[in-house]
């Protein structure tokens, strides 16, 4: 019997790639396209569609070259995508803006607005928090600010929609997708008529529902040669990349959360039912038709940290050299010679505005506590040791709606530092798992694909398919000072929020 594959791809904000699976969620291999984030005004952060399309071809390609797969030994092609993007697509099918992504704040004005007037009742009925991320602002303020868009606007879609419309002709949606737009609807799974009229729209310039299992076929020959696939290859519909990193490391039970810090950051839980929270402060998502996704995303994960370390950590990076170390290694090894509470320095990582837990897209970053006795490598840790705390404060929500969770899985880029992933353990004071998957949205991905193929019959048999799972316990010295130390982050954080606004609008002065 001849081996089969599924690939799964992830289209993210600054790079797609496509990892290659056997059925049975070994990775055999991936490939990589990166792109830039366009940002010709700091509110801006948008994504050019050409360079996109050409990603997913290029990756897909690279792929099936670099592992010499056979065309018909590829069952499927599963599709992740980042959520809250926004095109605008005239009636002749073309496109008026480029990809208006979950970074860009330029409808914040018309999101403040929202939550005064009828938001929190939007929130409720959609699961989407009322932010400039969500499409359903975004759509707002091309109404409000750039009519002549609006008018013309015949289609009103995201990045994946892009993709399979360039190859399949057809626009249509996951449910997992357009529950991150604010227009959906999680309990009865349609376009929301509320969150519609609200935007000034109608379905009618929205694309089709459909399942994440959902099949399209039949793409043209030129396109199908450049990914080196067959034309009736199928391609699955698949979800958004939180709810599916959260499937690729198996956390789809009630009761398990999934950490992750990237370049940003996410706390998630998986639940039976809808659940959103009365204070508006966490996502309620759609996975598939009998799962839901429930918790917080931050702004400010990595990207902080390589700020910071860019300010504080100069001569260091030449001495990486001298002790043939990697630039990355010799800052772990500074924080780690640093006790845990940085000499009592707190840090509030909101360098980029921040969705969970304040959705404030003007929220600023701030250390608190500075005095003479601190030095570059504790302004290092408390860096770090916030933006674990911010983190921890997405989860303290989270836990108010579903319970504390009996496990922890954590993924992201921060996983491959032993010193990140066990302070997050010691804030968390909580056993933190860190499963052996490769590419955890990917093997979501392509686990939706295996379903739709039929191979599979449940998501839960993804958690044969994560690997070798590795734990950190926390450690009960540090545990004790993180205790005492996150009520005084947490109320410092809401007592700075009533004056984000005007710091704010004193920075856009002085630009």
């Amino acid at each position: 019997m001849k081996q089969q594959y599924v690939i799964g791809v992830d289209m993210g904000t600054t790079s797609t790639k496509a990892v290659l699976f056997e059925p049975n969620g070994t990775a055999i291999d991936v490939a990589y396209t990166a792109y830039p984030l366009i940002k010709e005004t700091p509110d801006m952060a948008e994504q050019d569609l050409d360079v996109l399309f050409e990603a997913v071809l290029l990756s897909v390609g690279t792929l099936m070259d670099k592992t010499a797969c056979r065309p018909e030994d590829i069952l499927c092609v599963s599709f992740s995508s980042a959520m809250h993007s926004l095109i605008a697509m005239d009636q002749l099918n073309q496109p008026l803006t480029r990809s208006i992504t979950w970074a860009d704040n330029r409808s914040a004005k018309w999101a403040d607005q929202l939550k005064e007037t009828n938001g929190l009742e939007i929130y409720h009925r959609t699961g989407t928090p009322i932010h400039p991320m969500s499409p359903l602002a975004k759509i707002i303020w091309l109404r409000e600010e750039h009519p002549v868009i609006f008018n013309k606007t015949a289609k009103f879609i995201g990045i994946k929609e892009y993709i399979f419309y360039q190859l399949f002709g057809e626009y249509i949606v996951d449910y997992s997708i357009a529950s991150s737009t604010g227009l959906f609807n999680i309990h009865d799974f349609k376009w929301d008529s509320l969150a519609l009229a609200t935007a000034g729209i109608d379905e009618s310039r929205l694309s089709s529902l459909a399942a994440p299992t959902n099949q399209l076929a039949g793409m043209s020959a030129k396109y199908a040669e450049q990914m080196g696939l067959l034309q009736d290859t199928p391609f699955v519909l698949g979800g958004n990349d939180g709810c599916l990193s959260n499937l690729g490391v198996g956390a789809v039970e009630p009761g398990i959360a999934a950490v992750t810090i990237g370049t940003s950051g996410a706390v998630r839980m998986v639940t039976d039912r809808p659940v959103t929270d009365p204070q508006g402060r966490t996502f309620c998502y759609v996975l598939d038709e009998k799962h839901w996704v429930i918790g917080g995303a931050v702004n400010n994960g990595g990207v902080v940290l390589e700020w910071a370390s860019h300010q504080y950590f100069q001569m260091e990076q030449q001495l990486a050299g001298e002790k043939e170390q990697t630039a990355y290694d010799c800052l772990m090894e500074q924080i780690a010679a640093v006790p845990a509470g940085s000499k009592g320095l707190f840090f509030h990582p909101y360098l980029n505005g921040e969705r969970a837990p304040l959705w404030d897209a003007e929220a600023r970053g701030s250390f608190f506590g500075i005095n003479t006795m601190h030095r570059p490598e504790h302004f290092l840790r408390a860096v770090l040791e916030g933006i674990c705390f911010n983190l921890y404060d997405v989860l303290h929500d989270l836990t108010e709606l579903a319970g504390k969770p009996k496990k922890i899985m954590a993924t992201g880029g921060f996983s491959r530092s032993e010193v990140w992933r066990q302070m997050l353990t010691d804030i968390f004071n909580q056993e933190l798992t860190l499963p052996e998957s490769f590419e955890s949205s990917c093997l979501g991905a392509a686990v939706f694909g295996l379903k739709s193929m039929g191979v599979i019959q449940e998501l839960s048999e993804v958690t044969s398919m994560t690997g070798f799972e590795y734990s950190h316990a926390p450690q009960a010295a540090e545990g004790e000072i993180y205790g005492t130390m996150f009520p005084v982050y947490r109320q410092l954080s809401q007592t700075f929020a009533s004056n984000y606004h005007q710091v704010a609008a004193i920075q856009r002065i002085l630009e």
